[in-house]
């Protein structure tokens, strides 16, 4: 037997139960057993399991009304049923409501573990489907940068452990799919990789989200719910922009990773859990802190291993590869033709400050051959793609010479963005196009004023050659 797995037995007769328990670890499974339906949904509600066996026929509820309510409350584990006095019909309906195998009494031992097999085949198998939805569409990282070799070579590295990473970097530069490459490397790699936005999450679900809840424990529960910690059980759970976690949840958070176990909203009991996290935020945790709206006790607890991610204007060199991987991608899920890029559309997409990073990127790479006619991607091509007057060129200067003409006789709206651009200009000046003490100084964040400049039509290395 490959697979070491958690079992459930559920048998009313003693010694049914004492030697399917011991075939069971004689084959180096975990067995639990008990004696009645009532007690076996008392243990699910605290213990995960891989398998569960259920006889059929037991005094008060039966295993067919067990099978039931196992449904009900939302247990997911592969379920088998045993039965002395097995008919056709109840074969049947335990097979209806969902039921993996049936098997009759007396029971071979062989015919046993092969049966447990199997159900544990087939939730692999269901996972492994769930996972490659899950890819289908993602890109593999791609990179020939050197610092990027750099931080893949820390990816390595820190894969191979249990170790806490926080994932750092602007919006778009790729934080998921590192969190999924340190999974996929990861002695874990066979389990579950679960992720949660917790900016996406409204403040009220995101407990629900994380721990899940009971039937019943708030208005609209009609069911339980497993949330993203036990969906996660052996495998990595990724928080994707942990610093929007509300502070009350932040807590509870904490005693998680503190205590390896969590409780269901509405639940009665703690429910253990073996997940590694890791978490990314494309905000400044420090200054978080300072502020007090993120815990210092938590900010310690996930911040053991940062891996800061480069935006894509400080990884040029992998924007060629990055393309071209990009544009099978999409070639492929959409049924077109395949498009080369000449060399000059792909200096233009070098030129760019990509404020969005890959994502953005990926994005163009789509619009790009959705919108080109030709069987190769030119420079007037990716002009065009590119918002108004980001793409090199003497449109960003041609705009500061109309500035001041603008800020005379245009729109209101087009004044307010002729003294943004005059003051952002002379920002950049003052500062040496030092991007961070120019962001300092007008009380912005880097990647805010990235792109402020791109909606100004400011292209940095034009202005920057001008001068």
């Amino acid at each position: 037997m490959g697979h070491k797995a958690n079992l459930l037995v559920i048998d009313d007769d003693a010694n049914t139960l004492a030697s399917l328990a011991r075939a069971f670890r004689l084959a180096g499974h975990e067995a639990t057993v008990c004696d009645s339906a009532i007690r076996a949904l008392e243990l699910v509600k605290s213990q995960r399991f891989d398998v569960i066996l259920s006889d059929v026929v037991m005094p008060g509820k039966d295993g067919l009304a067990l099978l039931e309510d196992l449904k009900m409350a939302g247990v997911t584990a592969p379920v088998v049923m045993i039965s002395g006095q097995a008919t056709v019909e109840m074969a049947v309906r335990a097979t209806r409501l969902g039921a993996v195998d049936f098997l009759e009494k007396p029971l071979s031992t062989e015919k046993l573990l092969v049966t447990v097999e199997n159900a544990l085949r087939l939730t692999r198998l269901e996972e492994e489907n769930r996972e490659l939805r899950q890819r289908l569409g993602k890109h593999e990282m791609v990179w020939v940068s050197p610092v990027m070799e750099r931080l893949m070579a820390k990816v390595e590295r820190v894969a191979a452990s249990e170790t806490r990473v926080c994932i750092l970097g602007e919006t778009g530069t790729g934080k998921e799919l590192v969190a999924r490459t340190i999974h996929n490397r990861s002695p874990r790699r066979g389990g579950p990789f679960v992720t949660l936005n917790c900016a996406a999450v409204p403040a009220e679900l995101i407990e629900s989200e994380l721990f899940g809840h009971e039937k019943g424990a708030f208005t609209g529960a009609a069911g339980r719910h497993i949330g993203k910690f036990e969906q996660a059980h052996r495998g990595t759970l990724f928080l994707d922009e942990i610093g929007d976690m509300p502070l009350g949840m932040q807590a509870k958070l904490l005693r998680v990773l503190e205590e390896g176990e969590i409780e269901r909203v509405g639940g009665d009991r703690p429910v253990a859990v073996d997940v590694r996290v890791i978490v990314a935020t494309h905000r400044n945790l420090d200054e978080l802190v300072r502020q007090n709206t993120f815990r210092q006790d938590l900010y310690h607890r996930i911040y053991v291993f940062p891996l800061l991610l480069p935006p894509l204007r400080e990884r040029v060199e992998d924007i060629p590869a990055l393309v071209e991987n990009f544009g099978r991608q999409v070639a492929v899920q959409n049924g077109w033709k395949e498009k080369a890029f000449a060399a000059e559309a792909i200096e233009e997409l070098k030129r760019y400050a990509w404020p969005g990073n890959v994502r953005e990127l990926r994005n163009v790479v789509e619009r790009l051959l959705l919108l080109s006619a030709g069987e190769q991607v030119d420079s007037a091509a990716v002009r065009q793609a590119l918002p108004l007057g980001s793409a090199a060129g003497s449109a960003p200067l041609a705009h500061a010479q109309d500035s001041s003409s603008a800020m005379r006789n245009g729109t209101l709206a087009e004044r307010v963005n002729a003294f943004e651009r005059e003051v952002l200009l002379a920002e950049l000046k003052r500062h040496n196009h030092h991007m961070t003490n120019v962001a300092r100084a007008l009380g912005l964040e880097r990647s805010h004023l990235y792109k402020k400049c791109q909606q100004l039509g400011i292209d940095l290395r034009a202005v920057r050659r001008s001068e």
